[in-house]
């Protein structure tokens, strides 16, 4: 009889998925010999060849691809256990991780005593990405964003609208609403993150070119904005809520973004998530005004753009 384990199997979905073995070993966390002793311990249960050993990379061999249909769906199936025995316990204790971008990481983070106010026993990890976790696998709990990927196994809820406006130090906002808001720099994301809210407005406002300053965290973006080194474009609950910056006009036309929240079917009964989902639909809902951008802004300030 053939033996084989599990962890052998996972070593090889991830070198099918990596292709070379440095890449598995740090997706794996285990040493580059490790990876390349389990492929080969797998290659000799089944007698046969896995990868075809090329230069650059791993190639699946025909007998490879034949296995990697099957591990798939033994990967599926320890997926869908791990979510479901999470649910056995039917406890409101235990840990929620969140997955959240910067910012709005950031604004639970501000809020996290409110959040927690009925969850003493819950502990939160607070993940701040801009790549999708992947629900399925539970690389979190909650996700947090702005696009909702498109997969029946994933429960949405929409929390609220976030506006966003322009903003910086008071003295470069008022040069800006007396010599016009081109004579001043401006910061912004970098090309790898033309996609955020705002970008697009701040390259028409340009005439295509790009900000001097260029970053690629909203977090960095307020803190230059601080500086007085250049205005930017910022989500209102990081703007308006910071004394060290002015807001110039209104908030920006056609920039808001709609947040969701997402949660895997399997895992949105489980008591302490659900505490932690109702919590969280409550902040947006206790704060919506300072989310949209509706509270007043700096009357120094009163110009649009």
């Amino acid at each position: 009889m053939t033996e084989w384990h599990w962890d052998d199997l996972r070593v090889f979905l991830t070198l099918a998925r990596e292709g070379s073995l440095t890449a598995s070993a740090r997706e794996l966390d285990v040493s580059h010999p490790t990876v390349s002793r389990r492929i080969r311990a797998l290659e000799d249960a089944f007698s046969t060849r896995l990868f075809d050993r090329l230069p650059d990379r791993f190639v699946l061999t025909a007998a490879g691809e034949e296995l990697l249909a099957d591990a798939l769906e033994m990967e599926r199936a320890a997926e869908t256990v791990d979510r479901r025995s999470a649910t056995l316990s039917d406890t409101a204790k235990g840990t929620v991780r969140v997955s959240a971008g910067e910012a709005m990481a950031g604004f639970i983070a501000a809020h996290l005593p409110e959040v927690r106010e009925n969850l003493q026993c819950v502990e939160i990890e607070l993940v701040s990405s801009h790549l999708l976790a992947n629900l399925s696998r539970r690389e979190a709990d909650l996700l947090i964003r702005e696009q909702v990927p498109d997969s029946a196994n994933l429960i949405t809820r929409r929390l609220g609208t976030v506006g966003y406006a322009v903003y910086g130090a008071k003295a470069l906002v008022r040069r800006a609403v007396a010599d016009g808001m081109k004579t001043v720099p401006w910061a912004g994301f970098d090309e790898e993150h033309t996609y955020m809210p705002g970008q697009k407005w701040l390259l028409d406002l340009l005439d295509g070119s790009r900000p001097v300053i260029r970053v690629n965290d909203w977090l960095v973006l307020r803190d230059i904005a601080r500086s007085g080194a250049a205005l930017t474009v910022l989500p209102c609950h990081i703007g308006d809520t910071d004394p060290s910056l002015t807001r110039f006009g209104e908030t920006l036309p056609d920039v808001a973004t709609d947040q969701w929240l997402l949660v895997h079917r399997d895992l949105r009964a489980l008591p302490r998530i659900r505490g932690v989902m109702d919590a969280l639909i409550r902040l947006f809902q206790n704060h919506r005004p300072t989310i949209e951008g509706l509270r007043n802004y700096n009357e120094d300030a009163e110009a649009g753009p």
